[in-house]
């Protein structure tokens, strides 16, 4: 990938599109410094191709975060969250200078919620509260079964339609027992390379 250069520390997210991405890491046998994790699933991948797994408290700040996403809009703003590893993949993203998602054509949207819930990680004890705030901005939250997140949290996942992404995660983020909201809008992708049946494009949404 044109994104990726030799010797970098990569930040890489978690899901279906970052497992394929570490295969062809290690198939091309790309020799990386290292690369910041987003969650113990991808933890495990790295260790199995045999790329040093690194510490981005020891890193600071990276070039260059690769993701997938459950819905994207052709601007850039994203929800993620369906492999419930939302908090982490959003810390690696703010502390990356670039953020390369990579989605097929079928999670564009025009309106994010159109197609995929905005998962919430919500700390245990406030489940029912934020589930309550939630539905005064006019979510209907659902709790994720049989999840528990990297960090101990649960997760809900709120349907709804969200016009103004922007203004919604931040609302979100004011709920008391809030740990963040799969909302990618106020730090969004750079780089969207969309993959469908006719090719791959390349939206630049930033430099």
């Amino acid at each position: 990938m044109v994104y990726i250069e030799e010797g970098m520390v990569l930040g890489i997210g978690t899901g279906s599109t970052v497992n394929q991405l570490i295969e062809v890491l290690k198939d091309r046998k790309i020799q990386l410094k290292g690369a910041v994790s987003s969650s113990n699933q991808t933890a495990a991948a790295l260790r199995i191709a045999r790329i040093p797994e690194l510490d981005l408290n020891s890193e600071g700040d990276l070039s260059l975060y690769i993701d997938g996403a459950d819905e994207a809009t052709a601007d850039g703003m994203l929800i993620k969250g369906g492999g419930a590893a939302l908090t982490r993949e959003k810390v690696v993203a703010a502390a990356s200078a670039k953020f390369v998602c990579i989605i097929d054509d079928s999670k564009l949207v025009e309106v994010l919620g159109s197609t995929f819930a905005l998962p919430v990680e919500v700390i245990p004890m406030a489940r029912s509260y934020v589930a309550r705030e939630l539905v005064k901005l006019g979510g209907l939250p659902v709790l994720r079964q049989g999840v528990v997140t990297d960090n101990g949290n649960v997760v809900l996942d709120v349907h709804l339609r969200i016009p103004d992404p922007v203004a919604f995660e931040t609302a979100v983020n004011q709920i008391a027992g809030v740990v963040t909201v799969g909302l990618f809008a106020r730090r969004g992708a750079d780089v969207l390379i969309v993959a469908s049946d006719g090719g791959v494009r390349t939206l630049v949404l930033s430099p």
